[in-house]
């Protein structure tokens, strides 16, 4: 990492830092319990530049490497501890990548600049009632009428499905086909007739509005197809790999955020005359975590640069660096999972209570354990990768 690079990171990160703490986290608990974020925080992080990092100027984005990324994600997780805020502040890093890979030019100058202007929501659909991870097998069909597309089924899990003014889907088009042929991304607008939308309850990122989608009959312009009929289940595995590295990114930044809390803790709490962190048995929980979060860093800034210049030489999607990200994801979640469970247990009561980080964090750790690919297909798509 040159100097250049290492000064912009760190002038971004601090810049991150101060909004993730100032506007985020005194509001995460209130916001939890009222079971939403309001849309003015769209604004404001589009006002700053932060929804446009990673995309291209002219559609009013600043490029962006992963190495450049990862420090966003990772103090934003960090400073800010609301996973919900983050998944849904940021679903746009899912939702618009296939608009930018693969929809026209004047589709891009359509949907792209409000979205990062903060005054239009996006988000990604494609898990359904019946499958999640086996994508090949969804049935949400599209069918072509004339210069439209009528879109009839459902889809569920859906991160800012309830605000969405942009929905990227994936549907069928080809009932004929089986399997991932036949698949394509088509991309809805939000207030098209025969879109309805319910909300779902979860164990965590209450704030996150996550809703079950119903599409009756939704006709949708055929100019907002995605690249071409039947090209879609690709797009979709590719769009998994950056979605991926962005979970393993917020899970070290949410492993940190326990940390810091349960290290504040054991060095002002005292129990039988002393304060927790002059205990062994908890220093010792304490490097534990610390262990963990390292080891994670490392392997983040080794895949980031392995994924670069992959990009560069024009590689992006070698297997060799998918693996690395299946398993890199799988690890960081890991991390997360230890960390809550350990400052948890710091905290005591105290961590079982509402309104602590660590509390909150614990209650988020499954969903980034099985949200972009659960645990058991990351390893299997990473033996596949390797040609094991």
């Amino acid at each position: 990492m040159n100097d250049e690079l290492r000064a912009t990171r760190e002038a971004l990160a601090d810049a991150i830092t101060r909004f993730a703490r100032n506007e985020i986290a005194p509001n995460a608990t209130a916001w939890d319990e009222a079971g939403e974020f309001p849309r003015s925080l769209y604004r404001r992080a589009g006002e700053l530049g932060f929804l446009g990092i990673g995309y291209p100027e002219e559609l009013g984005g600043t490029p962006a490497s992963l190495a450049l990324k990862l420090p966003v994600w990772v103090a934003l997780a960090r400073h800010g501890a609301s996973g919900g805020v983050l998944a849904s502040l940021f679903s746009h890093n899912i939702g618009l990548p296939p608009v930018i890979a693969h929809g026209t030019h004047e589709l891009q100058q359509e949907v792209v600049p409000p979205v990062l202007r903060g005054e239009k929501v996006a988000a990604l659909a494609i898990t359904e009632p019946g499958g999640g991870s086996d994508v090949a097998q969804l049935r949400t069909t599209a069918r072509r009428e004339g210069d439209h597309y009528v879109v009839d089924g459902e889809k569920t899990f859906i991160t800012s499905g309830m605000r969405a003014d942009w929905l990227t889907v994936a549907v069928r088009t080809d009932p004929a086909s089986k399997g991932a042929g036949g698949i394509s991304m088509l991309l809805v607008p939000g207030d098209t007739p025969g879109v309805r939308r319910t909300r779902l309850a979860k164990m965590g990122w209450h704030c996150s509005d996550t809703a079950q989608l119903h599409f009756d009959g939704v006709r949708v312009p055929a100019r907002y197809m995605l690249g071409r009929e039947g090209a879609g289940f690709r797009i979709i595995m590719g769009n998994f790999n950056g979605e991926r590295f962005g979970l393993a990114a917020a899970a070290l930044g949410f492993s940190q955020a326990c940390l810091d809390e349960a290290l504040a803790w054991a060095r002002q709490r005292k129990a039988f005359g002393a304060t927790l962190i002059e205990h062994q048995a908890l220093r010792h929980k304490l490097v534990d975590m610390q262990m963990r979060i390292a080891s994670t860093e490392a392997w983040l800034e080794s895949v980031a640069a392995q994924g670069d210049a992959l990009a560069a030489g024009g590689r992006a999607d070698a297997p060799e660096w998918v693996a690395q990200v299946c398993l890199l994801k799988n690890h960081a979640t890991q991390t997360m999972q230890f960390c809550a469970d350990a400052a948890v247990q710091i905290l005591g009561g105290m961590g079982y209570m509402r309104g602590t980080a660590s509390e909150r964090i614990y209650r988020e750790v499954k969903v980034m354990m099985i949200g972009g690919g659960a645990e058991e297909i990351m390893k299997e798509l990473a033996a596949r990768q390797l040609g094991w």
